[in-house]
């Protein structure tokens, strides 16, 4: 009998259940999107029973797909958007309120009251994090304020919290596992990551109660087995991993200094820094990597909120393409920019700047520039906003040789190119661009024993293709002169 591993990657605007063997080749997908909500300027939402119904509807079409291939799955791995906040009924599992995305910005001012309390230092040194609506912890208390169910839930006992791994595991397991992990919990802002436990001094300061968190556990563990009522079989879930720690781990970033960057609908550079937490000293975050066995591997993080978002953008708001893939051609289309650049802060800017009140911009315009000026000023923005990051990592003393990626951007040859071009590093696109949903299943596989040693998920690791530096100079320093220029006005 054939032998396989699942991935459920629950993302920002899709939910994927991959299908693979245990050589890492991929057998099967099942993708569904679901609808963004956007009830007020900043505020961003999805519905945590639809994110449910298509993992359901996702996983029964793959546990179909083994069953027809003649093979048995061994375990599941889940991997998501990390940060995005539920609470929930613990009684009759109905969530409170929507889901409060990452992207969100409605903490904003209680953030700003924060850091006006001199609060950032202190959460720094135990969090690794700055004080952001990005991170859950203020996505929390905004319910807990404003949300009259959570108060009466809360009174009698019965109110959870989750992020989407904790609200997925407790439905796959029918309310029996209220569980999370070490690299989701250390995007919360409440995880305290050199004692690796909830921190009671930052729960009493932002008024949040210790009982409706999760238990915290191994990247790689036993979270349970799925329970047949709910997916008609029990399958153990064995790994579980925030979306950007997932991808490191599929990019087999195993050793000290190793970097992969990912762009889906944002993009997110994480290094390995071993055992050792590195604080940067221009604003990249320090967070955990994996957690094995009871001990941490910590990461250097920066992070671009707009990416593959800019590329809908374009599609679903602007109507300038019909679909991603197009963008390639278009932008391949034109000779260069003349001069436009778009700054995508839609929700604010990230690292290294952390200016969640900044506003996208566009600059440089003429009576020369058209549409496709501005398909490509969005792809563009991706690969500036990416030397931004490793601009900062070389002032923190970290000069990395090569990275590699992954993520539906990357698919695009015209990019994976001018992001090499652009950062001037040599850029490593792998066989399987999935690799968020790969290093989920393959952790998967290493709790049961189906693999040995982290090594042998290296070996499953192959390169696709290298792209290397082809740029003049000084047209290298002029395009990012633009984008310095245009940055400013951003800020400013």
């Amino acid at each position: 009998m054939k032998k396989f591993l699942v991935a459920i990657d629950q993302g920002t605007t899709s939910t994927r259940v991959i299908l693979f063997d245990i050589k890492g080749n991929k057998k099967f997908t099942s993708q569904f999107e679901f609808k963004q909500y956007f009830p007020k300027n900043g505020w961003v939402e999805h519905n945590p029973n639809e994110i449910w119904k298509t993992t359901v509807k996702s996983l029964k079409k793959v546990i179909k797909k083994a069953k027809q291939l003649k093979g048995k799955i061994l375990s599941i791995g889940i991997t998501n958007q990390r940060e995005t906040t539920i609470l929930w009924n613990k009684k009759n599992g109905k969530p409170v309120y929507n889901a409060i995305v990452w992207q969100d910005k409605r903490t904003l001012q209680y953030c700003q009251n924060l850091k006006k309390n001199n609060y950032e230092n202190i959460l720094r040194k135990k969090t690794g994090l700055f004080i952001d609506p990005y991170f859950s912890a203020t996505k929390i208390r905004w319910i807990l304020d404003n949300v009259k169910t959570s108060k009466k839930l809360l009174k009698s006992n019965k109110l959870l919290f989750g992020t989407i791994d904790t609200f997925l595991i407790w439905k796959l397991t029918n309310g029996r596992k209220h569980l999370t992990e070490a690299t989701n919990a250390s995007r919360t802002m409440l995880f305290n990551i050199n004692t690796s436990q909830w921190d009671k001094n930052i729960l009493k300061k932002l008024n949040i109660p210790y009982k409706i968190l999760p238990e915290v556990k191994n990247s790689a563990d036993n979270f349970g087995n799925t329970d047949k009522k709910v997916i008609g079989q029990e399958i153990p879930i064995s790994a579980v991993l925030g979306d950007q720690q997932a991808a490191a781990v599929g990019q087999s970033c195993f050793q000290k200094g190793s970097i992969k960057s990912t762009y889906g609908t944002g993009a997110f550079v994480i290094m390995n820094t071993g055992y050792k937490k590195i604080f940067s000293k221009n604003k990249l975050l320090t967070t955990i990597c994996y957690r094995l066995n009871g001990k941490n591997t910590y990461a250097l993080e920066g992070s671009i909120f707009i990416a593959g978002a800019g590329v809908q953008w374009l599609r679903d708001k602007m109507k300038l393409i019909n679909n991603a893939i197009e963008s390639e051609e278009i932008t391949k289309s034109i000779k260069n920019n003349d001069g436009v650049y778009i700054v995508p802060a839609f929700i604010g800017i990230g690292a290294p700047y952390w200016r969640p009140d900044a506003r996208g911009i566009v600059t440089g315009l003429t009576r020369n520039s058209d549409w496709k000026n501005l398909v490509r000023a969005v792809i563009e923005s991706v690969a500036y906003q990416s030397y931004d990051l490793f601009d900062a990592m070389k002032r923190d003393g970290i000069k990395p040789k090569l990275i590699k990626v992954d993520g539906g951007m990357v698919a695009n040859n015209w990019f994976s190119q001018f992001l090499s071009n652009i950062i001037n590093l040599n850029v490593i696109r792998p066989k399987i661009l999935e690799t968020t949903a790969f290093g989920a299943a393959f952790l998967a596989g290493y709790q049961i024993g189906e693999f040995k040693s982290l090594n042998e998920i290296q070996t499953k690791w192959k390169k696709e293709r290298v792209f290397t530096p082809k740029i003049n100079v000084s047209l290298r320093n002029n395009l990012l002169q633009g984008w310095k220029q245009a940055i400013r006005k951003t800020l400013a």
